[in-house]
């Protein structure tokens, strides 16, 4: 089902927020509907939650405590996977244009042969790391698949495997992203904590201390009492076709709509969150719309963990609407390019910019 009545927009100072009812999609629905459903939800959002998904939860859980595992380790354990090039591990960097962020993360290729390598630096057991990671790929690739063969039927595209197929392919360029947010405790908060929470607290992650111990000079990561709220990961859109995404159960995940405003995402650990991506954008010949996202810090004794698959074609694959989508519009709004091309400016830009307006024709 889709929740039907947003509640009303809420405007704070100069700063726009609001809070919606996100679109939810269940994937037991009647195909018809389901894809109908998801059309609209990528056409007003670029964003939407599915239920009934199909993932197995073990599947979840395992992939969920091989991360909290990782990251639980010593920082000098963990750089031993890093620095991240893009790929392995990195630690308050984004790219590498500037851009930071309030996280830790591992970024891996999601094929094999490349998790059973990267499994070596991540792992007391690689062996154990790599065959749950390759699980938790393999479920969310079909779930990917899935959704965009409904996309297919939803545009009414005689062939329903032309978005999936895309990503199914063997020499795909997908990648899986995990991220971890230490916990913020805004000053003077008057929270009466319990055992449990003092528990979260010796886990309070600040690898300031022990980079200095080793030699490392940074910044802390975490700020000093009296500071601002912080930005976890600054705001963006993903290149990629289509982002699955599931998280704990600590919020800090919001996406901009297209009149501007900030939506809080309250978050679901049972359940995925589907993004738009770029390279969708232009498949559907601007139809669809790239979601602008991006985690702020919240007052919170947990740390937020997020798991994001990134579903890409190969290198090689051209990014062009089909005939079908272009028939319906006067004129195409973004030039071929393949995801190559694409990804080698994506890599060239600040974490913010608009990559789509380097494939924009002029006549638009």
């Amino acid at each position: 089902m889709v929740v039907a009545t947003p509640t009303p927009l809420l405007r704070r100072g100069t700063k726009k927020t609001a809070a919606f009812g996100v679109p939810t999609i269940d994937l037991s629905e009647d195909k018809s509907i389901a894809s109908e459903m998801i059309v609209k939800a990528c056409e007003d959002y670029g964003f939407f939650k599915v239920v009934n998904h199909g993932v197995p939860k073990k599947v979840i859980a395992r992939m969920e405590r091989e991360a909290v595992d990782f990251f639980s380790h010593p920082i000098a354990q963990k750089g031993r996977a890093g620095p991240a090039a893009p790929f392995g591990y990195g630690c308050k960097n984004i790219g590498f244009n500037g851009d930071k962020g309030d996280l830790e993360y591992i970024l891996l290729e999601a094929n094999p042969i490349s998790l059973s390598q990267r499994a070596k630096t991540m792992s007391n057991d690689p062996s154990t790391f790599s065959a749950v990671t390759n699980d938790y790929v393999s479920a969310v690739r079909k779930l990917a698949c899935d959704i965009l063969e409904l996309v297919a039927d939803g545009l009414w595209m005689e062939n329903k495997s032309i978005f999936s197929k895309l990503i199914s392919n063997s020499q795909n360029d997908s990648c899986l992203r995990v991220n971890h947010y230490p916990p913020f405790i805004a000053p003077n908060n008057n929270y009466n904590h319990n055992d449990n929470d003092d528990e979260e607290l010796n886990n309070h992650w600040d690898p300031s201390s022990e980079l200095v111990e080793e030699g490392l000079h940074i910044s802390p990561l975490i700020p000093a009492v009296g500071s601002k709220s912080r930005v976890g990961f600054g705001e963006h859109t993903d290149p990629q076709i289509l982002t699955i995404l599931r998280s704990n159960d600590v919020s800090g995940l919001q996406i901009c709509s297209h009149d501007g405003f900030w939506i809080p995402v309250p978050p679901d650990p049972n359940e995925f969150f589907v993004f738009v991506g770029d390279s969708f954008q232009a498949l559907t010949n601007g139809r669809f719309t790239s979601v602008r996202h991006r985690v702020v810090a919240i007052n919170s004794w947990k740390s937020r963990m997020s798991m994001m698959y990134f579903a890409a074609p190969p290198l090689d694959a051209w990014i062009t609407a089909p005939p079908q989508i272009n028939n319906s519009i006067s004129s195409n709004i973004y030039r071929p390019f393949t995801w190559g091309n694409f990804k080698q400016i994506v890599y060239s830009l600040r974490l913010a910019d608009s990559r789509l307006d380097y494939f924009t024709n002029h006549a638009q």
